[in-house]
């Protein structure tokens, strides 16, 4: 699970939010001048970017605000939480020190006091991988 930091309420677990899509798609000047497909585009087309991506996400269960988060797409750290309107941070601000990170303690889906250990239940293969695989 995620913490998210939210501005308003402060760090929250990430069930109390959900994903809006990406942040800072510009609205088309005219669009009544745009072909069928140039307006395709705009609503359905969105960056699918590796490493750090700007997204809107709401409070629903919260204070029912949106803002922007810059998090990173691998790693799930999230970099830099802003108000909606304001422009993307050009480098990484550090968010919250407990926002970003995995949750360690016991969810609504786990009966014990800690999260359950998963080092007994992964095992390295050494086969390799075939030619042209990415990792």
């Amino acid at each position: 699970m995620l913490l998210i930091p939210c501005p308003n309420c402060g760090p929250r677990d990430e069930t109390e939010f959900h994903y809006g899509g990406q942040a800072h798609v510009a609205y088309p000047a005219n669009p009544a001048e745009l072909t069928d497909r140039e307006w395709a585009e705009y609503l359905f087309y969105r960056d699918n970017t590796k490493g750090a991506f700007a997204e809107r996400w709401v409070h629903s269960t919260g204070c029912r605000q949106w803002f922007n988060m810059l998090r990173d797409t691998v790693s799930y750290d999230i970099q830099a939480v802003y108000p909606m309107g304001t422009p993307r941070p050009a480098t990484a601000i550090p968010a919250a020190a407990e926002s970003g990170t995995a949750s360690t303690g016991a969810d609504s889906t786990t009966t014990g006091n800690t999260a359950p250990s998963i080092s007994a239940t992964s095992t390295a293969s050494s086969t390799p991988a075939p030619e042209g695989a990415t990792k």
